[in-house]
């Protein structure tokens, strides 16, 4: 990433140390963070958002999954405030911390962004879903919610939940429609084909994809 201040070095070091603990994740670890901020600093560039908006969204985009040290479910409060701590330690400015953890917080699923930088991180979040990689991400996410949940997901009932949440996504940002709505469709096809292709789906499971 060409985009980074010092105080952006310091706290990648800061959260590299802070998501130790989650480096037997197989999704939500260190580079997701790293993916997640340069994903968004590069659709704030395209967008034009200034200097200062991007250093934001660089930081919203590093604490975003910290809370995960935490719990593993409605993690985005604990990140947020995690977030907030690191930075009044280091006297970062009161209003540009409010809008941090603004940020943080638009990453809940069901929220939806009020404005450019929350549409940008939002896009930034769900990056993985409209990249080539797509399939071996899929895959370490749910390995992931395996592991943590100590459940056993079924190929079909995670491509069922998966089709889901391409049904009820939307492009925020022009920037990231225009680059990623044909590699989406891409993958929803391949999705599809592996359902139809797959076991019968056991509806009565309710499998929450948490990205």
């Amino acid at each position: 990433m060409v985009f980074e201040t010092n105080i952006i070095k310091d706290a990648k070091q800061y959260v590299s140390y802070l998501l130790l603990p989650l480096e037997d994740y197989y999704y939500h670890h260190y580079e997701h963070a790293l993916d997640v901020m340069e994903r968004s600093v590069y659709l704030a560039g395209k967008e034009w958002a200034n200097e200062d908006e991007k250093e934001m969204l660089a930081l919203a985009g590093l604490f975003h999954d910290t809370g995960f040290v935490i719990q593993y479910d409605k993690n985005e409060y604990i990140g947020a405030k995690i977030a907030r701590n690191y930075l009044k330690t280091i006297l970062y400015p009161e209003d540009k911390i409010e809008k941090i953890t603004e940020l943080i917080l638009a990453t809940i699923p069901s929220r939806k962004p009020n404005n450019l930088l929350e549409q940008i991180i939002k896009d930034a979040d769900l990056d993985n879903l409209w990249r080539e990689d797509f399939f071996d991400k899929w895959d370490k996410l749910k390995k992931e919610l395996e592991l943590i949940k100590n459940i056993k997901i079924k190929d079909p009932d995670w491509h069922h939940a998966s089709l889901d949440l391409f049904h009820g996504h939307t492009f925020y940002t022009k920037t990231q429609a225009k680059e990623r709505e044909k590699q989406k469709k891409e993958n929803f096809k391949k999705l599809r084909l592996a359902l139809d292709h797959g076991d019968i789906i056991d509806t009565s499971k309710d499998i929450k994809i948490h990205i």
